[in-house]
């Protein structure tokens, strides 16, 4: 099978095609096609060498959709249609940057679905984080509150706009470059602030001069503390990227969090297998049915793993990057 390997760690060109055994499948684990992988900004850390648990040479990808093509598992007969995120994926073990994956029976979830593979691809990571961050900041349908997303043109940023506006959220999303807005209103976003990197309090208050309710902040360790300052009194931070880094330098809770603000996380690990699989399926009709607007930004053949590794680091995407075998 053809497999991109990351053979150190380095730039995008560390990342070779090279022909690999398939792996054989061993009790606990199935063999799956990949049909198509979505990129991701972790993938691009652990390229850099910024994952010291990782040790190369390794096969990237947290996340991948396919075909069982050999299962070791009655519940997921050869032919099922799966997805499979996190779980360690592309770091202890190979994963989906391949034509075949060999997963944890754990991680697999069953998906039924009419939608293309590269759609489909573009689904598992992006709309679990995206919907986990909203249940953790407590946005529900026909909340009436005010959510601002930070880094709204990454994909979970989209995704979390798509679905929060079908709940009928007023959005307000930040973005570095004028050329996305009109992305970000597709999707449902209602004000488009441009970051240029400072402080956010005078374009956001201009908005909501008594700041959003909700901050969903994807870019991380140096807005997070803003944005503890932005929202209202008693609304709610929820940190689910790392746009910027995973450490918040001299980190002071009570200095920093203003009395009554909430700050809170999420971690798409929490939706590994079967924790995720309902929230998946239902994620899949809602785009099936028109209600979610996923943004595929670009769509590469695994040879070109390259030229796509340095477009997400170049910061050229509006939304989710797929790589199809």
């Amino acid at each position: 099978m053809r497999a991109a390997v990351c053979v150190g760690a380095g730039g995008p060109e560390v990342l070779e095609i090279r022909e690999l055994p398939v792996p054989a499948v061993r009790e606990g684990w199935s063999l799956v096609q990949v049909k198509g992988t979505g990129l991701n900004r972790s993938e691009l850390r652990t390229r850099q060498g910024h994952s010291p648990n990782v040790t190369f040479p390794r096969v990237l990808g947290i996340e991948c959709v396919g075909i069982v093509a050999a299962s070791t598992d009655p519940m997921l007969p050869d032919g099922t249609t799966v997805a499979a995120v996190m779980g360690e994926m592309g770091r202890e073990f190979d994963g989906g940057y391949a034509e075949y994956a060999l997963l944890p029976n754990s991680l697999l979830m069953p998906v039924t679905t009419t939608l293309p593979w590269d759609v489909l691809a573009a689904l598992p990571e992006t709309y679990l984080t995206a919907q986990g961050s909203l249940d953790a900041l407590g946005v529900v349908p026909g909340d009436q509150g005010r959510l601002l997303i930070r880094g709204g043109t990454s994909s979970v940023g989209m995704a979390a706009a798509s679905i929060a506006s079908g709940y009928g959220v007023e959005i307000a999303a930040t973005t570095r470059r004028q050329g996305k807005i009109d992305a970000l209103t597709a999707v449902g976003v209602d004000h488009v602030l441009v970051d240029a990197g400072g402080p956010l309090a005078a374009s956001m208050h201009a908005v909501w001069p008594e700041g959003p309710d909700y901050v969903l902040d994807l870019v991380g360790a140096s807005t997070a503390v803003d944005s503890l300052h932005l929202v209202r009194r008693g609304g709610t931070v929820c940190v689910a990227g790392s746009l910027s880094g995973w450490a918040i330098t001299d980190f002071q809770p009570v200095a920093m969090i203003p009395s009554g603000t909430k700050l809170t996380a999420f971690h798409s690990d929490n939706y590994k297998g079967s924790a995720g699989t309902t929230m998946l399926q239902r994620i899949v009709h809602e785009v099936e049915a028109g209600v979610y607007r996923p943004n595929v930004d670009r769509v590469f053949g695994l040879d070109d793993i390259v030229a796509a590794h340095r477009y997400m680091e170049n910061d050229q995407a509006t939304g989710k990057l797929v790589v199809v075998p």
